[in-house]
């Protein structure tokens, strides 16, 4: 099943987001970014947004049954 993603004019996901995408929960996201498995950046707020593209592309990968999720992969 391919996604879809309405990014045209966006630069970051939110947490919320990015979970929809990976289709896992919200605190799985923040463990990833604990464990420096998914890229983000903070916002001044103290908020992490995830980059577009970047997480576009590990979705897609995904999708096209390359890499294991971030939660999966051998340490």
């Amino acid at each position: 099943m391919e996604t879809t993603f309405d990014h045209k004019y966006k630069s970051y996901f939110t947490r919320a987001e990015v979970a929809e995408l990976f289709e896992v929960s919200a605190n799985t996201v923040s463990r990833w970014v604990r464990d420096g498995k998914i890229p983000s950046v903070v916002t001044p707020g103290g908020r992490h947004r995830y980059p577009v593209k970047e997480i576009i592309h590990m979705v897609r990968e995904l999708q096209h049954g390359d890499p294991l999720p971030p939660d999966k992969q051998r340490r």
